[in-house]
């Protein structure tokens, strides 16, 4: 089965496993893949699986899709090809490749109001870091249904709020912890100022807000 990584400046912002015969990628709500950017066009691509293969086909977008720096219209997928449109980059793994584990969720109760949790972990049975010296750190939920609430960022890539209305991404990199907005019409904040484009580097103490929930981000 063939899946979808998807980043932006070098950062992990969404995993998406192909498992309709058609997935629609582009910035609309009602796409199987919403990419919140102006460079992507409201319907911009669509993937299309026959039997093993997936092909992408570029939906006569304003930019155009490439695949490994080339303009394509239609193409066959191939294991580890590298999808650019816009500022994002989707590589597209064929088989389940043993550097991405499974994603998990983990679910806040009943809380519905509450934010989802996500873990992606492009690394298996390694101490992430203690090869990049990033000490540990987790989020502590500040109000709402789930006050109180701590995750452990023990994974590579977090990812935090609700599909469809706001989604951010909290990643481990070697100079610390970065987050950066993923989708929704409006952008999180960290202490009162809104998230660009660019990630933002978390500090011990940063109060996150994202889609009406306060969090603090806590580092050890």
């Amino acid at each position: 089965m063939g899946k979808l990584v998807v980043s932006l400046d070098g950062v992990v912002i969404k995993e998406v496993q192909l498992t309709k015969d058609k997935t629609t990628l582009g910035r609309r709500p009602y796409n199987d893949i919403v990419i919140d950017n102006l460079a992507v066009s409201g319907e911009h691509a669509v993937l299309q699986m026959v039997g093993q293969d997936v092909f992408i086909e570029d939906l006569n977008s304003t930019n155009g899709t490439y695949i490994n720096g080339k303009a394509v219209k239609k193409q066959l997928l191939q294991h580890n090809d590298t999808v650019e449109i816009g500022k994002y980059k989707i590589k597209y793994l064929s088989v389940e490749s043993s550097d991405y584990e499974k994603t998990m969720i983990i679910k806040p109760g009943a809380a519905a109001t509450a934010p989802n949790f996500q873990h992606t972990a492009p690394m298996s049975n390694t101490n992430f870091a203690a090869l990049t010296g990033t000490s540990s750190a987790l989020i502590k939920v500040l109000n709402g249904a789930a006050v109180g609430r701590e995750v452990a960022l023990t994974k590579v890539v977090t990812t935090v709020g609700k599909p469809g209305v706001q989604v951010a991404s909290i990643t481990k990199r070697p100079g610390g912890y970065v987050f950066a907005h993923v989708e929704g019409g409006s952008r999180p904040t960290v202490n009162g100022s809104e998230v660009s484009s660019d990630p933002v580097h978390l500090k011990n103490g940063d109060v996150i807000e994202l889609a009406g929930t306060q969090m603090q981000f806590v580092q050890n």
